[in-house]
């Protein structure tokens, strides 16, 4: 059975760090792209970042650039995601998923992701 699971959510001051982690299980990581995902409270699902299945190609929404890092252990079958700099806008669930797709490319569109995790909530806050 396909499973994706985040962990590493919290509560953050501004300012501050934290790191998301998504273990997948049930199937290997190495031919799936991966997108990280998040959604605040009234707002659509924002895409905010992606890795090609190759780790040659990343993708980062404005929001976090420069702020944000993703990366992906295949052999742990673990995607993370590195926050730095956290503002309290940052504020929302933090999903990954990801989709079999081994082109060059990766996209932060929720529609071209097939399988999700259940979410982690961040909240940045003083």
């Amino acid at each position: 059975q396909l499973q994706l699971v985040e962990s590493g959510g919290g509560l953050v001051q501004p300012g501050g760090s934290l790191r998301l982690s998504c273990a997948v299980s049930g199937f290997t990581l190495d031919y799936y792209a991966i997108g990280w995902f998040r959604q605040a409270p009234g707002k659509e699902r924002e895409g905010i970042s992606c890795i090609s299945s190759s780790s040659g190609y990343t993708n980062y929404a404005d929001s976090v650039k420069g702020r944000f890092t993703i990366s992906r252990d295949n052999a742990k079958n673990t995607m993370y995601l590195q926050m730095n700099s956290l503002k309290p806008e940052d504020t929302a669930v933090y999903y990954c998923a990801v989709v079999p797709w081994s082109g060059y490319e990766c996209y932060n569109m929720a529609a071209v992701y097939e399988y999700w995790g259940q979410g982690t909530q961040v909240t940045v806050s003083s």
